[in-house]
């Protein structure tokens, strides 16, 4: 850490008090000559009896510390410094930016390539949402959306420093200035917020904030992760590079509060829980049922089985093999029984090593069926013909009233 010197007492070359004084995250150094026990040279002061002014000093010079740390630890905007990355943390950020993210998030981070997932060149989602409001929904996902979390501590593949330095190559390639956002609650009525709500974007994000082609409102981890005002900038700005319109030429500053005050309304009840991991299954499990007969599936479209005849299939015992090819925390989470993760970003040449030819394999994700579709379509390129994708997804599924396996508890 470079030292920076204040200079409210010159440093001396035998210091008997020095220290550095680390102020938000700079090594501050004071320097103080003081030697009472021995002779005094020529032209220097009396410590003994300039003690009291010493001391006057010393407090002179911390009061000067902490104020150039706090110059130290802002940029323009009166924020913390943003990391910068080494050259190797770039390139590694921008590999795992690939592997994992732009599936659905697109290759050049435009955005609504699958599932909704938003544009993360958008200006106004970058300057104000580095770096947590990125960062959290990147290590834990968006609860009840496809967005799983992608931190090793939930079941992802990424350790905590892979997803820092992930959030600020984002911010890197913005090429945006970061936006100050306050953590004071925006003060408006969310009944009169419930009707702008109504008028102005249930077509995109649903009646309940479920999300239609944008994404989910009301998704209580999202509303628990962004601050009021991280959301009235949103409303006010737009996203830019996406169909979300900035609002604040058509809607008073009063009527953005009013619809914070509604969206924040809807949050309520929701913390990370810690996630109880259990053990993946070994290539041996792949096979469901092997005594049984294959499936006789009538596929859509030669790819796509639905739901009801893949429970049925699973309820006659049905020999096949099921592949979870969602990011592999949300597998821990919850998953249909039997079924073996194999996420889309997986090492295929190591995972078909074992995986049989001559069974019926099933893919579901729930994007709905994005990641379960290029998993499908690189097995096919591999040989595995007897293949099919979920055609409902896992959500559909669910929606439906099927069973699914819950890691934490057991319970289906």
């Amino acid at each position: 850490m470079r030292a920076t010197s204040v200079g409210c007492l010159k440093p001396q070359r035998h210091d008997t008090i020095a220290g550095r004084v680390r102020v938000a995250g700079h090594a501050i150094r004071c320097n103080l000559s003081w030697k009472p026990n021995q002779p005094r040279p020529i032209g220097e002061p009396d410590v003994q009896a300039d003690r009291p002014r010493v001391y006057s000093s010393l407090l002179l010079t911390l009061l000067c510390c902490a104020a150039a740390g706090s110059a130290l630890s802002a940029d323009k905007g009166g924020l913390p410094p943003i990391r910068t990355l080494t050259a190797e943390q770039s390139k590694a950020a921008a590999g795992n930016y690939q592997k994992y993210c732009s599936l659905c998030h697109g290759a050049d981070r435009q955005g609504y390539v699958n599932d909704h997932a938003p544009s993360l060149r958008s200006k106004s989602l970058i300057e104000s949402g580095v770096p947590h409001a990125i960062l959290r929904p990147l290590q834990y996902g968006r609860q009840g959306t496809a967005m799983g979390g992608y931190l090793d501590e939930v079941g992802g593949p990424m350790t905590l420093d892979e997803t820092w330095n992930l959030t600020y190559w984002l911010f890197e390639q913005s090429g945006v200035k970061r936006v100050a956002m306050t953590t004071n609650p925006v003060h408006g009525d969310s009944v009169l917020g419930r009707n702008l709500y109504q008028k102005n974007c249930t077509t995109c994000h649903g009646i309940q904030g479920e999300g239609v082609n944008a994404p989910a409102l009301g998704n209580a981890s999202a509303l628990a992760h962004n601050s009021d005002e991280f959301i009235r900038h949103a409303i006010q700005n737009g996203r830019q590079g996406t169909p979300m319109q900035a609002f604040k030429d058509s809607l008073s500053a009063t009527d953005i509060n009013n619809l914070t005050a509604f969206l924040r309304s809807r949050a309520g009840g929701w913390a990370i829980e810690k996630t109880v991991l259990q053990p993946l299954p070994s290539p041996d499990k792949f096979v469901i049922n092997p005594a049984g007969q294959h499936p006789d599936f009538t596929l859509t479209d030669g790819l796509y089985v639905s739901a009801k005849d893949l429970r049925q299939a699973l309820l006659y015992k049905r020999k096949m093999v099921l592949l979870d090819t969602r990011v592999t925390s949300v597998w821990q989470t919850a998953h249909i029984e039997g079924s073996f993760p194999m996420p889309y970003y997986s090492d295929f040449d190591a995972m078909t090593a074992h995986l049989p030819k001559d069974v019926m394999i099933v893919a579901y994700c729930s994007c709905p069926r994005a990641a379960a579709d290029s998993v499908i379509e690189e097995l096919r390129k591999r040989g595995f013909s007897r293949t099919a994708v979920l055609y409902e997804g896992i959500f559909g599924w669910m929606h439906l009233g099927y069973p699914v396996s819950r890691s934490q508890d057991g319970s289906k």
